[in-house]
């Protein structure tokens, strides 16, 4: 049987991570790349909101960082 990882994700430094993918560009002009508002955006990036499977695929898509990364810092 599997172990349960106790280990919970951290929403801030997800935050920070998908901010990084973000870059310069604006929230108004990124979110929608993603198929999200900006307010959605925004939740998530202060790590409020975590973000869906399909987010998590347009990010990699968009910033050429795998999904680990986005979640866990580790590639």
């Amino acid at each position: 049987m599997a172990k349960k990882s106790t280990k919970k994700a951290d929403l801030v430094a997800i935050g920070r991570r998908i901010q990084a993918v973000r870059g310069k560009v604006r929230q108004d002009d990124f979110a929608p790349k993603l198929g999200i508002t900006q307010g959605q955006l925004s939740k998530l990036e202060r790590g409020k909101l975590a973000p869906s499977v399909d987010v998590l695929l347009r990010l990699r898509e968009r910033g050429g960082r795998s999904i680990d990364w986005i979640l866990t810092g580790e590639d």
